[in-house]
């Protein structure tokens, strides 16, 4: 059976994880504390997630998810037409690299107590409203991401972009997502109407919870 190695507060195990729970795929959850020591010969740079196979190690969620889409077709996440899935994985691009990755710059201080200098915050947040009117572009939320289907763009936005919004807000003093026109949680409330997102949502809910109460009990 496939596992998967990682923890439920991270996005991209969720990503993963949702990608799984939508295919009926079997596998098994191994939660791992976050961290680099000890993973470097199943996940090179130490991230998770990864997934353990027949074959071996696989990590990095889009090439997971890829993976999974061609070993069990089917249901499809990715559109049969070329230029279609082309258009889906320009929309997890986007998503992924321009508008996560740009915002995770300012969940040390969101997120884990930092206080980042005013002057970079400025920097982010310059970037991250250029991306994400970059992303408003290329994604279609009609109603789903890439259009009027749920795709693999789901599993990727579905998980990132309110942590984005959250981080914003706590960081810039405004909701950047919102801002710029896209209504994150109409389109979550309509992703969550969905078994396997329910599963995600209230699994990581929980991680959270048990985050705050080891915390507390350590503080």
């Amino acid at each position: 059976m496939l596992k998967l190695y990682g923890f439920p507060l991270s996005n991209y195990y969720n990503k993963v994880k949702l990608t799984l729970l939508e295919k009926g795929v079997p596998f098994e959850e191994v939660l791992v504390p976050f961290g680099r020591e000890g993973k470097e010969d199943k996940s090179p740079l130490g991230k998770v997630p990864y997934i353990e196979t027949e074959h071996g190690f696989l990590s990095e969620s889009q090439a997971i998810v890829e993976y999974i889409e061609a070993r069990w077709p089917t249901p499809a996440l990715l559109p049969a037409d070329p230029w279609e899935a082309a258009k889906v994985r320009e929309v997890i691009t986007y998503c992924d690299l321009h508008v996560e990755l740009c915002a995770r710059q300012l969940y040390a201080q969101a997120f884990f107590g930092a206080t980042l200098p005013e002057k970079f915050i400025e920097r982010v947040k310059a970037d991250l409203i250029k991306n994400i009117d970059a992303f408003k572009r290329v994604a279609k939320f009609a109603p789903y991401a890439a259009g009027d289907s749920f795709t693999m763009a789901d599993c990727a936005v579905f998980v990132s972009l309110p942590l984005v919004a959250l981080a914003s807000k706590l960081v810039c003093g405004e909701d950047l997502v919102a801002g710029a026109g896209i209504d994150w949680k109409g389109y979550v409330k309509r992703i969550e109407e969905r078994p396997a997102a329910q599963k995600v949502a209230a699994d990581r809910k929980a991680d959270q919870a048990r985050a705050m109460a080891g915390a507390k009990a350590t503080g």
